[in-house]
């Protein structure tokens, strides 16, 4: 299959791109052959090829979820700049 000028303005105006036309050559010329390499894939013989969803083997990477002690209320004001009503006061960032 064979892209004209045609096609990929088509295909810029689905995009809703502007596509300059001293860019329109190069852009043919690329689109054209991301379809000629799309066609060679598609007479691969994948039959007996198991479908996946990764290349390789994907397992959780999380730790174990272990209660552990926290900090205190107050334990956690201690480092705070400044706090207000026993809560942390932060500069105001939207006006």
């Amino acid at each position: 299959m064979s892209i004209s000028k045609e096609d990929v303005k088509y295909v810029a105006a689905l995009a809703r791109m502007d596509v300059p036309e001293d860019k329109l050559e190069g852009f043919t010329r690329n689109l054209g052959d991301i379809v000629h390499y799309v066609e060679q894939l598609q007479k691969l013989d994948v039959e007996h090829v198991k479908p996946t969803s990764h290349a390789v083997p994907v397992g959780n990477v999380f730790r174990q979820d272990v209660v552990k002690a926290s900090l205190t209320h107050n334990q956690a004001l201690s480092v705070a700049v400044e706090a207000k009503d026993g809560c942390f006061k932060v500069p105001l960032v939207i006006e």
